[in-house]
C-alpha cells in the first residue's frame, strides 16, 4: 500500500483509517462487526477507528454500541435523537471522523471488512492518467438480495450515467472508501436530503472499482423497503441536476409540436373532405385543434416553471437540518 503509512493502534493521536457505519435496528450483529473489523485490520497494523451512528434505532442497539465502546478504544458511538436516513447519518459519521482516509460500509456484515485492506490498496493505485483515485467501489458481481433490488440498483445506475455522468463500469455501492479531503468536501452540504453518491460525483470524478463479494445479512431482515428504494431514487434523480426538469421540457416541446401538426392535420382534413363533417358533429375540429395546441403549450410552460422551482429548491432546501446529534461516546467511555 504505497503512499499510506500505518499508524500502530497503540500510539496515540489520529487513526489512519475511519470506518463510519450507519446503525438501524442491528443490535445482534455489531458485536460480531466489531469483532470482523478487529480480525480485518489488526493484524495488517492499521489504527482505525470504528463510528457506528445509531439512527434512532427502536431496538437495543444503542446499548449495544454503549458496551462496545466501554470495552474498545477504537469505538465511537453517535446517537441521532431519531431516524433521519442512512445518508444523512453517514454524513455525520464523516464530520465525526478523525482518519486520513475513511471507509463506509453497512452493519449486517452483507460487506466483509476483510475486504478493507484491499479496497484501501486500491486507493493508492494509479489510474489510467497516472493519478491514484479518491473513491474507491466495492464492486458485488454477485449481490445477496431480493431481485427487485437488483433491478433497482441496475435501474439506479441508469438514472446516474444521465444525472450525474457517472461512467457505465462504476457500480454506486454503498461499500466504499475515500480520502479524507474528500469526505470533508461532501460534508460541506447542509441540505435536508443529502445522497452521498451523488454527493461525492459533485466534488471528484476519480473513481475505481474492486470485485468484492457480497455475503448474507448477519442476522435480522432488511429494513430497506420498496418505498425507501423509491425515495432513494427520488433523491438521485432531482437532487443533483435540473435534467430531469430538461427532459420535461423537451419533452413538452415535442408535445407542443406533435400538437401543432395533429392540429394542422385536422384542419387540412377538414377542408379536403367537408362532406365528411356532419352537423351533429359539428366543432369537433375546432375542439380537438384547441385542445392540442393548448395541451402542448401547457407543457411548455410547465417545463419552464420547473426549472426556475427547481433552482429555488436548490437554493433554500439548507433549512431542515441533516441530523441532530444526543450522544456521542468515544471508546473508553470518554
Amino acid at each position: 500500500m504505497s503512499g499510506v503509512v500505518l499508524t500502530d493502534a497503540t500510539q496515540d493521536g489520529p487513526p489512519a483509517l475511519s470506518i463510519v457505519v450507519p446503525v438501524y435496528r442491528s443490535a445482534d450483529c455489531l458485536a460480531a462487526l466489531a469483532a470482523a473489523v478487529a480480525a480485518a485490520l489488526g493484524p495488517a497494523g492499521w489504527a482505525y477507528e470504528l463510528i457506528l451512528i445509531n439512527d434512532g434505532s427502536p431496538d437495543e442497539t444503542w446499548p449495544v454500541i454503549e458496551r462496545l465502546c466501554r470495552e474498545d478504544p477504537r469505538v465511537v458511538g453517535i446517537d441521532l435523537r431519531r431516524n433521519f436516513g442512512q445518508d444523512n447519518a453517514i454524513l455525520t459519521g464523516l464530520r465525526a471522523a478523525r482518519g486520513r482516509l475513511a471507509a463506509v460500509m453497512d452493519d449486517d456484515l452483507q460487506h466483509d471488512p476483510a475486504d478493507l485492506p484491499a479496497l484501501l490498496a486500491r486507493l493508492e493505485q494509479p489510474g489510467p492518467d497516472g493519478v491514484p483515485p479518491d473513491v474507491v467501489y466495492a464492486d458485488f458481481r454477485v449481490k445477496r438480495q431480493p431481485a427487485w433490488k437488483n433491478l433497482g440498483s441496475w435501474f439506479n445506475g441508469k438514472v446516474a450515467e444521465y444525472v450525474l455522468d457517472k461512467p457505465r463500469g462504476v457500480y454506486l455501492s454503498p461499500y466504499k472508501v475515500l480520502r479524507r479531503e474528500v469526505g470533508e468536501l461532501i460534508c460541506r452540504y447542509d441540505g435536508p436530503d443529502p445522497y452521498v453518491d451523488g454527493l461525492l460525483y459533485q466534488v471528484t470524478g476519480r473513481f475505481a472499482r474492486l470485485p468484492v463479494e457480497h455475503h448474507r445479512r448477519y442476522a435480522g431482515r432488511s429494513n430497506y423497503n420498496f418505498l425507501r428504494s423509491v425515495a432513494v431514487w427520488a433523491r438521485l434523480a432531482t437532487g443533483f441536476s435540473v435534467r430531469p426538469l430538461r427532459l420535461v421540457t423537451w419533452c413538452g416541446l415535442a408535445m407542443g409540436a406533435l400538437g401543432g401538426l395533429l392540429a394542422a392535420a385536422v384542419v387540412a382534413y377538414r377542408l379536403a373532405y367537408p362532406e365528411r363533417f356532419l352537423a351533429a358533429v359539428a366543432g369537433w375540429a375546432s375542439l380537438m385543434v384547441g385542445l392540442l395546441v393548448i395541451g402542448g403549450v401547457e407543457m411548455v410552460f410547465l417545463g419552464v416553471m420547473g426549472e426556475y422551482v427547481g433552482r429555488m429548491h436548490t437554493a433554500v432546501a439548507g433549512k431542515k437540518p441533516q441530523a441532530t446529534v444526543r450522544a456521542v461516546i468515544r471508546g473508553g467511555g470518554g
